[in-house]
């Protein structure tokens, strides 16, 4: 495991999962819960609503020390000066991404069949998000649900961080950890939880329990 990814529990955010409450504040409440990475999601926006929305909620976390990444928009992510990027099997490439960005930036890259695990892509990133390891609604374009076998698996054969994404929550956190996974993305079960930092407690809480 590389020593530039630390997080544990990463929140996955946009406008629409936060069901009509404020972005910003919704993610605050989970930091203040323990969420120590946040990646804005918002394939639906142009450019200037995606940068004005990605500014606030920036500004916000900055104030705790948490570092923001964007989804697959580089314009976005450079013009916010953000921490980072994570892309998908269908965005842009992660070695292209490196060549328009400097390198000290952390670069996600979602994994959807093993064959990815060998594509000269793996060089260049920094982390791999395991998408998804249980069906979920919140994202329906995905090949298969890797389930517990499917973490153990990509964890014999890579030595990159792991992020597990894909309808986590907190009855089944502590085996996914234990699977191989060194830290989980969540999306409805904080975001759409009536308290989210209460959510993200309990969620943080199995995952210290079971590194």
């Amino acid at each position: 495991m590389i020593e530039c990814f630390s997080s544990r529990l990463y929140l996955v955010v946009s406008e629409d999962a936060c069901m009509g409450r404020d972005l910003v504040l919704v993610t605050e409440m989970a930091v203040k819960g323990g969420v120590d990475l946040v990646q804005i999601r918002e394939k639906h926006k142009d450019f200037a609503a995606f940068q004005s929305v990605t500014l606030r909620l920036k500004e916000m976390l900055d104030h705790y020390g948490v570092p923001l990444i964007v989804n697959d928009n580089l314009a976005v992510a450079r013009s916010c000066c953000v921490s980072g990027i994570h892309v998908g099997n269908s965005d842009m490439l992660p070695a292209d991404i490196k060549k328009l960005w400097h390198n000290d930036v952390l670069l996600g890259y979602s994994i959807e069949y093993e064959e990815q695990l060998f594509n000269s892509q793996i060089q260049h990133t920094d982390y791999l998000g395991v998408s998804p390891v249980f069906n979920t609604l919140t994202k329906n374009d995905t090949v298969t649900a890797w389930g517990l076998d499917g973490i153990s698996k990509i964890r014999s054969l890579t030595d990159k961080p792991l992020v597990a994404i894909g309808n986590i929550h907190a009855e089944n956190t502590y085996d996914v950890i234990r699977a191989g996974a060194d830290c989980l993305a969540v999306v409805s079960a904080i975001c759409g939880a009536e308290n989210p930092e209460q959510a993200a407690a309990e969620i943080r809480n199995q995952i210290e329990k079971a590194i």
